[in-house]
C-alpha cells in the first residue's frame, strides 16, 4: 500500500514541478515517469524497513 501511495504522490509532484517550470508535453511526461519510479523505490524500501522491524 505504501508502494502506490508512493508511485502516485511520485507522479503528482514530478508532473506539478515540471509544469511549474513550463515544461510541454513530453516535458511534464518525463518528469511524471522520473519521479514516480523514485518515489516507488523509496516506498518499497520504506515497506521491507517496517515489515522487518514489525517482525
Amino acid at each position: 500500500m505504501i508502494v502506490i501511495g508512493a508511485a502516485i504522490l511520485g507522479v503528482l509532484i514530478g508532473a506539478l514541478t515540471a509544469r511549474r517550470r513550463g515544461g510541454r508535453l513530453a516535458d511534464i511526461l518525463q518528469y511524471a515517469a522520473g519521479y514516480g519510479i523514485a518515489f516507488t523505490l523509496l516506498g518499497l524500501f520504506a515497506t521491507i524497513v517496517i515489515e522487518r522491524l514489525a517482525a
